[in-house]
């Protein structure tokens, strides 16, 4: 079997080997989802360099102070910091004059979670820090190591380095912001450990979309190349299973369970409007005054775990807001295999994986249209295909619920492609018609575009020439995920 390398991320890679290899003080920042990465990147970035100096990691714990000096000490004792020349702090000032010291010995400071220092109680640290920093910072060509902060959740880390009336506001050096991994870095990584067909890609994208931990954790199971039934068994089924828990942890950790009602009927019930949301969980609560705004507002703000999407060129105060979410994972799990995995104490097991794979299929529906979309921009990016793309049209709705999975503008060329994206291709076929009603409702309903080259496209995961001969036949250019995904990065 081969062995599992590094995928992607050639350009935050190439930012943070340059930030290291100043060797002057630099106070950088790493923001993403969660396992999204930011630790590996780093001791990438460490490695391709050769780096010599010494790494100090430790991550937050969310606790009280007691609990992060207690975290801290712990790490300088794992990573055989000498105690003569650095010693164990027992408040957080000593814990800042350590972490000058180390800084100035040529130290690599790196501290993940760092957002839980905006949490009650940390003020003192963070106005320590700040005097730390621009001590540093006044001396940068005589300090050789530097402090890098990792953190999940953005808008807590914003908080703490980019609002103004924060401590350590204009402090950072650098920032690097890690999201999904792109298409073709999936790509060649199922071609290195699976046999990259348009089926798998999809259900994998479905479940884990960019995120590189989740395709190890299968690599590492030995069924990243699996049938799928088998790899929900192993990944999220059985007691050893690494996904088993992770949904339920992120909640735990973040969350800590006020919000799971929202993201369940959101999750289950993607493209339903305010008053519909309301409604529903105002029946599942048995409260008919039962309030869900502050909390959509935390979900879509604070985590953006929830995207409100407004009717196409409407104004941002809109009221006729749809909301999804965002993350393929959550969705998976809360709309298809939360239900089943808390089953396997009661059912039989093969019933309930039966039932979480159809319950996935039903929701690769939407995640075809998102795959497309996102192809498409990759596609554009890298100078691949027939569509440059100057914007995407995102999920052109109205009264007459006009649907159009794909949007796609060439405004130099005056050109709008429109796609409509089936998971079944002989759904795809029977929607034909159906399909050219909305093209003409959103094009008489945006007379911009009236004057323009329209084109029309039919994407499935696999298109047979037969297919392919009936939407040619209808005036639609077929495309599979062969056809858009699987020559990306030859």
């Amino acid at each position: 079997m081969a062995d599992w390398k590094f995928y992607g991320r050639a350009e935050q890679l190439a930012d943070l080997e340059r930030i290291l290899g100043r060797q002057r003080w630099f106070f950088a920042k790493v923001t993403g989802r969660r396992r999204i990465g930011k630790t590996t990147l780093i001791q990438r970035a460490i490695q391709e360099i050769g780096n010599q100096q010494p790494v100090f990691y430790v991550q937050i714990p969310d606790s009280e102070p007691a609990g992060v000096l207690s975290a801290v000490n712990d790490a300088l004792e794992t990573f055989q910091v000498p105690a003569d020349q650095y010693p164990r702090p027992q408040t957080l000032l000593q814990l800042v004059k350590l972490m000058e010291t180390m800084a100035e010995g040529g130290y690599i400071l790196v501290l993940d979670e760092f957002q839980y220092f905006n949490r009650k109680g940390y003020e003192a640290f963070c106005s320590y820090l700040q005097a730390g920093v621009d001590r540093l910072a006044a001396k940068a060509e005589r300090v050789p190591g530097g402090l890098i902060v990792l953190g999940s959740v953005h808008i807590e880390m914003m908080a703490l380095l980019e609002d103004r009336t924060a401590p350590l506001y204009n402090r950072v050096t650098d920032t690097i912001d890690l999201t999904h991994l792109d298409i073709s870095s999936i790509v060649t990584l199922l071609r290195d450990h699976a046999e990259p067909t348009p089926e798998r890609l999809l259900f994998l994208w479905n479940l884990f979309e960019g995120v590189p931990k989740f395709y190890r954790d299968c690599f590492e199971q030995g069924v990243l190349a699996a049938e799928r039934k088998e790899l929900l068994r192993r990944i999220f089924f059985e007691s050893s299973s690494p996904l088993r828990s992770e949904a339920d942890n992120w909640f735990l950790r973040e969350l800590r369970g006020r919000y799971d009602v929202v993201l369940k009927f959101v999750a289950r019930n993607p493209g339903r409007m305010h008053n519909e949301l309301v409604h529903a969980i105002r029946e599942a609560s048995g409260s008919p005054d039962t309030q869900i705004g502050g909390y959509l507002r935390v979900l879509i703000e604070r985590f953006g775990l929830i995207e409100r999407k407004l009717p196409v060129f409407a104004k941002p105060e809109a009221k006729r807001s749809r909301y999804y979410v965002t993350d393929n994972f959550l969705r998976s799990w809360l709309a298809a295999l939360a239900n089943p995995v808390s089953a396997i104490a009661f059912r039989p097991l093969n019933e309930l994986i039966d039932e979480a794979d159809q319950r996935l299929a039903d929701v690769e529906g939407s995640a075809l249209e998102k795959l497309a979309g996102q192809l498409y921009e990759e596609r554009s990016r890298k100078g691949i295909g027939d569509f440059p793309l100057t914007r995407r049209v995102q999920g052109y709705w109205d009264k007459a619920d006009t649907e159009i999975g794909l949007v796609a503008v060439n405004e130099s060329a005056q050109t709008i492609r429109f796609g409509s994206c089936k998971r079944s291709p002989h759904k795809l076929l029977s929607d034909i018609n159906n399909f050219k009603l909305h093209i003409e409702r959103f094009l008489k309903a945006m007379p911009k575009y009236q004057g323009w080259t329209t084109q029309c496209v039919g994407i499935a995961p696999t298109l047979n020439l037969e297919q392919r001969a009936v939407l040619t036949g209808h005036d639609l250019i077929p495309q599979d995920l062969n056809d858009l995904a699987l020559g990306l990065n030859e």
